[in-house]
């Protein structure tokens, strides 16, 4: 609980009581890698602090895992969409290490909200993080070329190499295992 209310405090100065009913509402998981945070066709029901771990999120097409992001240390997951609308989830989030996370249900996060209204710019920030990061892996995809998109991940973000088969950065980037073996080749 200390990283996270360490990590909230970065984006705002929340009083006594709003720390207290966050402290409140969270609740700790440890999941082992491999675990699935959440299949495909269920609602998502959490918003998650990732403490310590890795996960991903993927899409099953036509047979093959797509995926789509990843999750690290000090970032808020879910799947925003399912988490939002209350609507079956067309991803699955799976974890890659064993990690531990930080849950909170949206009936949770709503009464937060309701009751103490600096915690809306935490939420605010979170979905800002997640715009952003949609809004990159966009424009990458439609403007740069497969060299440029694993030189942009080596610069941008190396620890994914580090801590991600490459099978999923492969499918993260848009292309096959062989053409990013080639191009680490080169590099």
């Amino acid at each position: 609980m200390k990283n996270l209310l360490a990590h909230i405090s970065n984006y705002a100065s929340l009083g006594s009581e709003a720390i207290t009913a966050l402290e409140g509402a969270f609740e700790k998981k440890l999941v082992s890698k491999n675990d699935l945070l959440l299949r495909q066709g269920q609602v998502c029901r959490h918003l998650y602090f990732v403490e310590k771990g890795a996960l991903r999120g993927f899409y099953n097409l036509d047979g093959k895992e797509i995926t789509h992001w990843f999750g690290f240390e000090n970032d808020f997951v879910t799947s925003f969409h399912s988490f939002i609308t209350h609507s079956a989830a067309v991803e699955n989030i799976q974890l890659l290490e064993g990690s531990i996370l930080w849950s909170i249900s949206h009936e949770q996060l709503t009464a937060l909200l309701n009751r103490h209204h600096e915690i809306e710019r935490l939420l605010r920030i979170a979905y800002e993080k997640y715009y952003i990061r949609l809004e990159e892996r966009f424009v990458n995809a439609h403007f740069k070329t497969a060299k440029e998109l694993y030189e942009n991940l080596l610069l941008q973000t190396p620890h994914i190499i580090e801590r991600v088969p490459l099978g999923y950065i492969a499918s993260y980037l848009g292309m096959s295992q062989e053409t990013l073996s080639r191009i680490r080749n080169k590099i």
